[in-house]
C-alpha cells in the first residue's frame, strides 16, 4: 500500500480505518489534535482546495507558517501515514500526541506505549550530587540509589526531575522477574497440587523424579528472581527493623532449604515425614508460588508510583523548548531555553508559549493564563505588564525582557511543588508492614523455642524433629496470601470504580480518602462548566433586548474572546441575524468599538463608557446587583447614547447543588479556593451552601492552603481541573480531578472523576472505604491462618495425637488463606456505589 499524499484528500482518511471504523467524520485541528466543530466560527486556512480548521487563531498561525509540518503523521505502531486533519484515532501520551490508522493500533499503543517510543532519547542519567531518600521515610537520605533500610522500597532521587529520567529501572527489573516467577510457579504448582486432586504423573514418571522437577522449576525463582528480597531481608535484620521482607525472606529460605535437603538427602527423615508414596513432602511450590506473589505486588506498586512522574513531564511540557531572542543589532534567532539570560530581550509571537518570566516591553495582546489562574477568560497584556512562563499567546505580537529563568520561573515552582508532594506519600503497603514489624520476631520466637523443646524433650533423632519443626513453622508463617491481600483488593477497587466513572491512580489515595474530612474545590471547571454563557440582557429606553444583543454580537463576531464567544452564541441561540462589524478596534483592557448595521457601537466596562462621555449611572444599581451575583457585565453604547447591558457568567454544573449537599451529608466541611475575583465566588458559594471561600489564589497560595489546613483536618482532600490546580492536588491527602480538566491536574491527582461530575467524589469515597475494610478483611485472612497453624506446625499437638502438621494440610491451609483472600477482593465488584 502506497503510504504518500494522505493530505491531499483529507477525507478519505486511511481505507483501513475507515473499513474497520466506520463512516463518522472527524473534523481535527492539525497542529494541536483538537476536535474542531466547523459551525462553531473557528479559525479556518485553505490549503490545495481543503479547508483546515483550527481551535485557536495560535494554532492557525502556527500552521500557516509551517503546513507541510502539520499534514500528516506516522502512526507510531504501523508506520502508516495518517492525515492529521481527520484521524479518527489520536491519543496524548507525556504531552505529545499521535495520531492512529486504526483503533486497533491505538489500543496497542496505549498499553505499551514504551515500546513504540524506542527512537526516543535514552534516559538522561542522575546529575552529579544527586541524593535519594524513601518516600517512606522521608529522613532516609543517601547519596545513591538503592533500599531503604526501614521499609525496603526503593530510593528516590530528591530535587526537581527533569522529566527525561526514563522508566524506573526497579520497575523494569521486577517486571522481568515476576514473569519468570510466574511461568515457573505454575507449572510448578500444577505438579505439587496434582495428588491433592487425585491426579497422579506415575504413567509419565516416578514420585522420586517429580521431585527433581520441582526443584529445576524452582531453583530459578529462589535463587535469582528472589534475590532482591533476600537482600531486603537481610538489611532489615541488620538494621533490626522487621517487615514484610524478613518473613518472606526467612520464609521463602527456609522452605527452599528444606526441600533441598529433602530431596538430596531423603534417608535421614523418619517415615513420620513421609508421604503416601514414601517420599518426603517438599515445600518448593509455596518457595516459588510466595515470590511471584509478592513481585505481582510489588509491580503493581511501583507502576502507579512512576505514573505520578508523567504529571511532571506534563507541566514541563508546557514551556517551549526554545525562544526567539533579539539581539542588539535588531536580528532575532532561536536559542535553546537554556541559553536565554536574565535581561534577554525576547519576541512572543501569536500563538507561542512564554518561555521565562519576565515584563512587557512592547506590543498588545491577550493571553490564556489558565494553567496559573485556572480562569478561561484571556487577560489583556500591554507594555509593564508581567509575563509567566508557559502561558499562551493569544494573537498579538510581544517583546518581553527575560527577568526569571531556569528554577526561578513560576512553572518550575510549580514542578517543584508537585514533585515534593508525590514523594511526600505513602503506600498502602504500610499497613501490612506494621503488622509485620510484630509479627515477625513472634513467628521467629516460636521457631526458635520449636527448636529447642524438640531437641531437649523429643524423641530420636530429636535434632531432626527439631529442624524440621522450626523450618515448619517458618514455612506455614510465610505470608502467601499477604503477596495477594492488598493488590487483589486494589485491581478489583479500580475496576469497579472505572464502571462507575472513578478512576483510581494510586492504592494510597484509598487509604487516605477513607478517613478524610475537609474538601477543597476549585470552582472553575469543578463546580462550574468552565465556559462562560450569556446569562442577562437589558435594553435601554428605545431599544429592544434583541436589537441590542444583535449589534454586540455583530461587534463582537470576529473577537476570539471567550466573553465575545458567549455573546454571540447567545444571539445565535436566539435566531438573531448577526451582521457584520467594519471598522473593528480592540482598546486593551476596555472593550471593542465598530459600525454594525451602519450604526457605530461600542461594548466595554464603566472606564470606556467614560472615555466617551457616556453616563452609566442609570444601569448602576442593576450592574451591582449582577455582579454581586458573580456575572461579568459590559455595557453597549450605540452613538453616543447608553443602549444597555450585557451580563455573561460561567454557570454552575447542573449536578454541582446536590452533590455538596451529599458531601456535607456524609461529614465533610467543604472549601472553595479560587483564582477567580472574592466577589463572583462568595456569590457561588452562597448559592450552593459552601462552608469557606478563598479567593484570588495562586497556585502556591492553593498549596499552601492545603498545609493550613491539614493542621486542623483528620485529613483534606482537593479538587480541580487545571494545571494551577496541580500543586494543591498534588500536596493534598488525596487529590481529585476532573477528567474533563487539564492533562497534569489528572496526573497529579490519585483520583480522576471521568465526566468532571462532582457526585463522583461521593462515589469515590463509599469505594475508599470500602477498599480499606477489604484489605483489612484480607490481612485478617492472611495471619489468621498462620496463627492457627504455627501452634500445629511447632507441634503442640504430637503429645495428643502423636501427629505433627502434614505437609499436605500445610499446603492446603496456604491456598486456602489465598483463596479466601481473592474470594474477599472479589465481593468489591458487586459493591453499590
Amino acid at each position: 500500500m502506497k503510504h504518500s499524499d494522505h493530505h491531499h484528500h483529507p477525507h478519505g482518511g486511511c481505507c483501513a480505518a475507515k473499513a474497520a471504523d466506520g463512516d463518522t467524520a472527524v473534523v481535527r485541528d492539525p497542529v494541536c489534535g483538537m476536535v474542531v466543530a466547523p459551525a462553531a466560527s473557528k479559525p479556518t486556512a485553505e490549503r490545495d482546495g481543503h479547508l483546515y480548521h483550527f481551535c485557536s487563531e495560535g494554532c492557525r498561525a502556527k500552521f500557516v507558517a509551517e503546513p507541510e509540518k502539520f499534514l500528516t503523521a506516522t502512526d507510531p505502531v504501523c508506520g502508516m501515514t495518517v492525515d492529521r486533519a481527520t484521524a479518527r484515532h489520536f491519543f496524548r501520551h507525556e504531552g505529545q500526541g499521535f495520531y492512529f490508522c486504526s483503533a486497533g493500533c491505538q489500543a496497542k499503543f496505549e498499553a505499551e506505549p514504551q515500546k513504540y517510543l524506542g527512537g526516543r532519547a535514552a534516559p538522561q542519567p542522575m546529575p552529579k550530587g544527586t541524593q535519594y531518600t524513601c518516600p517512606m521515610h522521608p529522613e532516609i537520605i543517601r547519596d545513591k540509589p538503592g533500599s531503604c533500610p526501614k521499609c525496603g522500597m526503593a530510593l528516590e532521587p530528591m530535587g526537581v526531575p527533569s522529566g527525561d529520567e526514563g522508566p524506573n529501572p526497579e520497575l523494569v527489573d521486577f517486571t522481568r522477574r515476576f514473569w519468570v516467577s510466574a511461568a515457573l510457579s505454575v507449572p510448578l504448582l500444577i505438579v505439587a497440587m496434582a495428588p491433592m486432586l487425585g491426579l497422579t504423573f506415575q504413567a509419565f514418571a516416578s514420585e522420586r523424579t517429580m521431585v527433581w522437577l520441582e526443584l529445576a522449576l524452582a531453583s530459578p525463582v529462589v535463587l535469582w528472581a528472589a534475590l532482591p528480597f533476600f537482600h531486603r531481608g537481610w538489611d532489615s535484620l541488620v538494621n533490626r527493623s522487621p517487615n514484610m521482607w524478613t518473613l518472606i525472606s526467612l520464609g521463602v529460605g527456609a522452605a527452599y532449604l528444606y526441600s533441598v535437603v529433602a530431596t538430596l538427602f531423603p534417608d535421614i527423615f523418619p517415615h513420620q515425614f513421609r508421604g503416601h508414596g514414601g517420599a518426603v513432602p517438599v515445600y518448593f511450590e509455596a518457595a516459588a508460588v510466595i515470590v511471584a506473589l509478592v513481585f505481582l505486588g510489588q509491580v503493581l506498586e511501583l507502576r502507579a508510583r512512576e505514573m505520578t512522574g508523567s504529571a511532571i513531564r506534563a507541566l514541563l511540557d508546557l514551556a517551549p523548548k526554545t525562544a526567539r531572542l533579539i539581539d542588539a543589532d535588531g536580528s532575532e534567532t532561536d536559542v535553546p531555553l537554556d541559553a536565554v539570560k536574565a535581561g534577554d530581550r525576547l519576541r512572543i509571537r501569536p500563538g507561542d508559549a512564554v518561555p521565562v518570566d519576565g515584563t512587557v516591553l512592547e506590543g498588545h495582546s491577550s493571553l490564556d493564563e489558565s494553567m496559573i489562574t485556572g480562569e478561561p477568560l484571556p487577560v489583556e497584556k500591554t507594555e509593564g505588564d508581567t509575563l509567566t512562563a508557559g502561558t499562551l499567546n493569544k494573537n498579538g505580537s510581544l517583546i518581553m525582557r527575560a527577568e526569571r529563568i531556569g528554577a526561578e520561573t513560576t512553572l518550575a515552582r510549580i514542578v517543584e511543588l508537585v514533585a515534593k508532594a508525590q514523594r511526600s506519600r505513602a503506600p498502602i503497603q504500610g499497613l501490612a508492614d506494621r503488622v509485620s514489624f510484630y509479627f515477625v520476631p513472634a513467628v521467629v520466637l516460636v521457631a526458635i523455642a520449636a527448636f529447642v523443646a524438640w531437641a531437649i524433650f523429643g524423641p530420636e533423632p530429636s535434632l531432626i524433629f527439631a529442624i524440621v519443626s522450626a523450618v515448619s513453622v517458618l514455612i506455614i508463617a510465610c505470608p502467601c496470601a499477604l503477596g495477594l491481600a492488598t493488590p487483589m483488593s486494589i485491581m478489583t477497587a479500580t475496576g469497579r470504580g472505572a464502571h462507575a466513572g472513578v478512576l483510581i491512580k494510586e492504592a494510597a489515595a484509598l487509604e487516605r480518602f477513607a478517613s478524610v474530612d475537609t474538601l477543597i474545590v476549585d470552582k472553575t471547571g469543578t463546580l462550574t462548566e468552565g465556559r462562560p454563557k450569556l446569562t442577562d440582557v437589558v435594553a435601554a429606553t428605545g431599544f429592544s433586548e434583541d436589537e441590542l444583543l444583535a449589534l454586540a454580537a455583530g461587534l463582537e463576531k470576529g473577537s476570539e474572546h471567550p466573553l465575545a464567544e458567549a455573546i454571540v452564541e447567545g444571539a445565535s441561540t436566539r435566531g438573531l441575524e448577526i451582521a457584520d462589524a467594519s471598522g473593528f478596534e480592540a482598546i486593551t483592557g476596555k472593550g471593542v468599538s465598530g459600525t454594525v448595521s451602519g450604526k457605530k457601537v461600542a461594548l466595554g466596562n464603566a472606564a470606556m463608557m467614560a472615555d466617551l462621555g457616556i453616563d452609566v449611572a442609570s444601569f448602576s444599581a442593576r450592574t451591582e446587583t449582577l455582579q454581586t451575583e458573580g456575572r461579568t457585565v459590559m455595557f453597549v453604547a450605540v452613538g453616543n447614547k447608553l443602549a444597555g447591558i450585557v451580563a455573561v457568567a460561567d454557570p454552575v454544573k447542573a449536578t454541582t447543588a446536590e452533590a455538596i449537599r451529599a458531601l456535607h451529608h456524609s461529614g465533610l466541611r467543604i472549601v472553595m479556593a479560587t483564582g477567580d475575583n472574592e466577589r463572583t465566588a462568595k456569590a457561588i458559594a452562597r448559592s450552593l451552601g459552601i462552608d469557606e471561600v478563598r479567593a484570588g489564589l495562586l497556585p502556591e497560595h492553593k498549596a499552601a492552603l492545603v498545609e493550613e489546613l491539614r493542621a486542623t483536618a483528620k485529613g483534606v482532600a482537593m479538587a480541580g481541573d487545571g494545571v494551577n490546580d496541580a500543586p494543591a492536588l498534588a500536596a493534598a491527602d488525596v487529590g481529585i480531578a476532573m477528567g474533563t480538566g487539564a492533562d497534569v491536574a489528572v496526573e497529579s491527582a490519585g483520583v480522576t472523576l471521568v465526566k468532571g461530575d462532582l457526585n463522583g467524589i461521593v462515589r469515590a469515597r463509599t469505594l475508599a472505604r470500602a477498599t480499606i475494610r477489604n484489605i483489612r478483611q484480607n490481612l485478617f485472612f492472611a495471619f489468621l491462618y498462620n496463627v492457627l497453624g504455627v501452634p500445629v506446625a511447632a507441634g503442640v499437638l504430637y503429645p495428643l495425637t502423636g501427629t505433627l502438621l502434614s505437609p499436605m494440610l500445610a499446603a492446603a491451609a496456604m491456598s486456602l488463606s489465598s483463596v479466601s483472600v481473592i474470594a474477599n477482593a472479589l465481593r468489591l465488584r458487586t459493591l453499590k456505589l
